[in-house]
């Protein structure tokens, strides 16, 4: 964006942010440099988005964020759920973004100087921002599809990161994503340390395969995007179960998509070597793509943000 249309739109031009104690512009949003979130990742965060001038199934996730916080044990947060909430449909309000990525996360806070190591004098603090919607994969790539590739990098164990709780424990996926742009692929999934496929790079995995929808029971977050998929799946009479799925069923799917809520369903055209739907993007996934976006006008998962 131009500086001209950043002064026109005024300081929330690229966004809003929360910084623990007032909205401010994005770029104004700070958090201090010893919080524990950014020295330890001890950190969860939550991703929604906002289209066309409302929120997407926000209270879904807002009920992950709070199971999330609370895995950690994060139980002083200075503001409950719903005041959280708030601030999310505030800062989208104040930014005028119609379309936006909305980001909020829970972090350990500040140790005590004098007792680093007594977790009960830690305050927890909640920051958040928002800018415009973010793609995981370009709009125009949806048709086409993208490639992939099954890293070398395993999967962080469940055991040592739990991935139903949304942290910033990215170590494992961005060396997968690395790994990726050197084979010329766009992205990557993992497996887990017994061979089964967990989940790609911020996203869930789906494979479809002699007439049925399957994507990883352990191991990967529980998305909403996911969550989405099933539903959809059964309203449209396609059959979909999360089970154990291995490296070879990947490459010999029909089909194979992703699911994220920056992105929403994301078809690929080739995992490795193997040539998915003929090179392009399989018919059930541009299906399950179009009830994906149709259902971003159906009021049963909207919050409208009020504008004026």
């Amino acid at each position: 964006m131009s500086e001209e249309k950043i002064k026109d739109a005024g300081i929330y031009a690229l966004g809003a942010a929360y910084n623990g104690t007032k909205i401010v512009s994005v770029l104004e949003g700070t958090i201090p440099i010893i919080d524990m979130g950014f020295l330890h990742s001890d950190v969860c965060y939550d991703v929604v988005s906002v289209w066309q001038g409302s929120f997407f199934r926000l209270d879904d996730h807002m009920n992950r964020f709070e199971k999330s916080y609370q895995g950690l044990g994060l139980t002083s947060l200075p503001k409950t759920k719903q005041e959280m909430r708030q601030i999310l449909i505030d800062m989208v309000a104040i930014s005028q973004l119609r379309n936006s990525y909305v980001f909020m996360c829970a972090t350990r806070g500040i140790p005590d100087i004098e007792d680093p190591k007594n977790f009960e004098k830690y305050q927890n603090q909640f920051y958040a921002f928002n800018c415009d919607f973010v793609w995981v994969v370009e709009p125009e790539l949806h048709s086409t599809g993208v490639d992939a590739i099954i890293s070398s990098v395993p999967r962080i164990p469940k055991e040592c990161v739990d991935p139903t709780i949304k942290n910033h424990h990215w170590g494992d996926l961005v060396r997968a994503d690395i790994e990726a742009h050197k084979k010329g692929a766009f992205t990557a999934f993992l497996l887990d340390s017994n061979g089964y496929l967990t989940e790609g790079v911020g996203f869930n995995v789906w494979i479809y395969r002699n007439g049925e929808l399957k994507t990883p029971d352990d191991g990967c977050l529980l998305g909403i995007t996911r969550q989405t998929v099933f539903e959809l799946a059964k309203e449209m009479n396609i059959p979909a179960r999360a089970c154990k799925i291995t490296a070879d069923e990947v490459r010999g799917a029909d089909e194979v998509f992703m699911s994220t809520t920056a992105g929403g369903i994301m078809p690929v055209r080739k995992v490795d070597d193997a040539v998915l739907s003929d090179g392009k993007a399989g018919p059930v996934s541009m299906k399950i793509h179009k009830a994906f976006w149709d259902a971003h006008s159906r009021p049963e998962y909207l919050t409208p943000v009020n504008y004026d």
